[in-house]
């Protein structure tokens, strides 16, 4: 069963200075967000929306990838789009975690002499 969902009500000011693809993703995102498009919701096509707005197909697109890259959509190429979630702001990256994870050793490996003495050693 498709989840078609209404897009809520807005427009794009063509005398603003901002972009029409930027005001497009900035309004679907604040709708993402505040649970107007719920999760699995089906978009619009391209074409239909863009159709619905009065601009270009292109300035659609670009909103629409804009969001699939910060995983607000889902889009395939023959599929519709969906909105995935609600994705939270980027974390930072636990560096230390990853280095564990890679099985790397966290100390360093310390060469000898024939002696016993350190050759090189780094802390």
């Amino acid at each position: 069963m498709k989840r078609r969902v209404l897009l809520p009500n807005f427009s794009l000011d063509r005398t603003s200075h901002e972009s029409l693809h930027r005001q497009l993703a900035e309004a679907l995102r604040r709708a993402i967000r505040a649970g107007e498009l719920p999760p699995g919701a089906i978009l619009p096509s391209t074409r239909a929306l863009a159709g619905a707005l009065g601009v270009s197909r292109n300035t659609v697109v670009i909103a629409y990838e804009e969001l699939a890259a910060e995983a607000l959509l889902i889009a395939r190429a023959g599929s519709t789009t969906r909105v995935f979630g609600n994705a939270a702001a980027p974390r930072i990256p636990d560096w230390s975690g990853m280095v564990r994870a890679s099985q790397y050793p966290l100390d360093s490996v310390q060469f000898r002499d024939p002696d016993g003495n350190p050759l090189y050693f780094h802390r």
